[in-house]
């Protein structure tokens, strides 16, 4: 059953208890991974019994959901881990994508004019993927169990074949029209033009057979090689420019993570290119100056300041943030506590601020993302998301690969000089260049109590992640929920632009929405925002919280 917010809220008003009491959460001793499928989950837990650590789980979970997660789990992709180990400092790998070698910010305009097919939509939105490369580093830094050993069941999975469930059929039946133009995706994800069913088994062999290829000779089986000359054969096919160079050249990186403080709790994220850490550092700093448990889970007051704070943190994000390697960047002011005292002299806890249409504001990201969480016997943890941009990313299979290919070139700005009040943007820190990674949202986070592992969350939503992934914490830190009712508990979302409240229907009392509107707030009702994966360690014991928004995520421990 799909649990909503809303259905939670009308729990909640039925039986009068707080809401820590809402719901459960599933509990284990000594490993968990929670996740968007559940087989995928079990993966990471059978590697974790066999001896291996956080990494192993999640090397070996990222890569059944590309088995089992075609919409967004994958290797043709890219995206952000944080790890925390039980020694040693904390760290922080990037394997978004890059722009291939002939980009330049012009691209995505036809005689002068911009095309969003070219930049969302063609060959040339595919940047040069970084998941294989991004997690063959992780695994070299603190892996424990051969490389083969964790593909191996993503193989077997590809190969004997994996029963479809009701939430991939629907989301594959969805998707299909725009797959129409792309014989091999219409021939991996139908039965000859006939969409896949719930309870039938579907094979991969063209996958299984990339996967070997990746298992047995590392990020080579797939940046060289045969892999790299079925993605270059499909780009020049299709008008795109990814080449040979492009894919030998790619190389993750290691950063040093964003790191802030909330109420006594350390916090840890991903840097930029990502700017969910700097932003959820920004906004908690900001909201440690108020009483939010006083003021109650919910209460206009809580949404008010938790909106004022958003409002900030995303002008921010639009005003500095970009790829480090191309864009100086003030981290340490925009995280420090006294920058965020000065952003709260500017609140006035009774009235909303005024976001100017004429200020800042950036292309939509797409909510086609997932993440998951890993916590060991050892409490080594595994913070990881990553993404196709879209659903099932630029719809493209590779033929013969058997893998999806992104179209994450789309979070790159439209062009030069195009800012306009439709939501273009052509400021130069996010523009298109050889090489250079395009600015996320993706907040992979890790939050710590007295030195220790103490809460591990993420979600996807494209530019909503960063407010789901805040909100989880001030969900557990200020209100005391337990890991499934921090998931469960309604949402709200404020990106400064457009100059509106997004929020969960029904997860909220309308006397409360009045209060906002009140105060100068303009409310919009969404269906749901995100879908958040979180495990909390309390008293030794791990917590899983996993996400009833979707359909397939799974919560497995041992």
């Amino acid at each position: 059953m799909k649990i909503t917010s809303a259905l939670l809220f009308l729990l909640c008003l039925v039986w009068q208890v707080p809401a820590g009491a809402v719901s459960n959460a599933e509990r284990s001793e000594h490993g968990m991974v929670v996740s968007a499928n559940a087989a995928s989950s079990a993966v990471g837990v059978a590697i974790m019994k066999r001896g291996g650590n956080a990494i192993d789980a999640a090397v070996a979970v990222a890569f059944s959901l590309a088995v089992t997660h075609p919409t967004a789990g994958n290797i043709g992709g890219g995206g952000f881990l944080v790890y925390q180990g039980s020694e040693g400092s904390p760290v922080a790998y990037d394997f978004r994508e890059t722009a291939p070698g002939a980009s330049h910010p012009e691209m995505w305009l036809v005689d002068g004019q911009y095309s969003y097919e070219r930049h969302h939509l063609s060959h040339l939105s595919v940047g040069v993927p970084g998941t294989v490369a991004g997690l063959y580093l992780a695994w070299q830094d603190a892996g424990s169990l051969p490389w083969a050993d964790l593909l191996a069941p993503a193989i077997e999975q590809a190969k004997k074949g994996i029963v479809v469930t009701d939430g991939l059929a629907r989301s594959l039946e969805h998707v299909l029209p725009r797959m129409q133009k792309y014989p091999a995706s219409v021939a991996k994800f139908t039965n000859e033009g006939t969409p896949l069913a719930a309870g039938e088994v579907w094979r991969q062999p063209d996958l299984a057979a990339t996967l070997k290829r990746i298992a047995d000779k590392g990020p080579d089986g797939f940046y060289r090689g045969r892999t790299a000359d079925l993605i270059v054969a499909e780009m020049q096919r299709g008008g795109g420019i990814i080449t040979h160079e492009d894919l030998a050249g790619y190389a993750a990186k290691r950063r040093a993570p964003v790191r802030g403080s909330y109420r006594g709790y350390d916090v840890l994220s991903m840097p930029p290119p990502s700017s969910g850490g700097v932003a959820i550092v920004e906004m908690l700093n900001i909201l440690e100056g108020y009483d939010l448990a006083a003021s109650g889970f919910g209460s206009a007051r809580s949404l008010h300041l938790m909106t004022e704070a958003m409002r900030r943190a995303y002008a921010d994000r639009a005003r500095y943030l970009g790829d480090p390697d191309y864009v100086e960047m003030p981290l340490a002011r925009l995280t420090s506590k006294d920058y965020a005292a000065e952003l709260r002299g500017t609140i006035d806890p009774e009235k909303a601020s005024f976001s100017s249409p004429e200020s800042f504001t950036w292309p939509a990201e797409s909510k086609q993302t997932t993440h998951f969480s890993v916590v060991d016997k050892d409490r080594n943890a595994v913070s990881l998301t990553y993404t196709l941009e879209y659903s099932y990313g630029s719809a493209i299979v590779v033929p013969g690969g058997g893998f999806l290919l992104n179209n994450e070139m789309g979070d790159f700005n439209a062009g030069p000089g195009l800012t306009d009040s439709t939501g273009l943007i052509g400021t130069s820190a996010n523009l298109a260049e050889p090489g250079k990674r395009m600015l996320s949202s993706m907040s992979p986070t890790i939050v710590n109590r007295d030195g220790e592992v103490f809460m591990v969350t993420g979600t996807p939503g494209g530019r909503t992640i960063i407010n789901t992934v805040l909100q989880t914490i001030l969900n557990v830190i200020d209100h005391g929920a337990n890991a499934q009712t921090a998931v469960d508990l309604g949402r709200i979302h404020h990106q400064w632009l457009p100059d509106v409240i997004e929020m969960e229907k029904l997860a909220f009392s309308p006397d409360t929405i009045r209060m906002l509107e009140a105060q100068g707030h303009r409310i919009e009702e969404i269906d749901d925002q995100g879908v958040a994966e979180v495990i909390l360690v309390n008293d030794g014991v791990l917590e899983g919280g996993v996400d009833r928004r979707q359909w397939d995520g799974g919560v497995a421990g041992y």
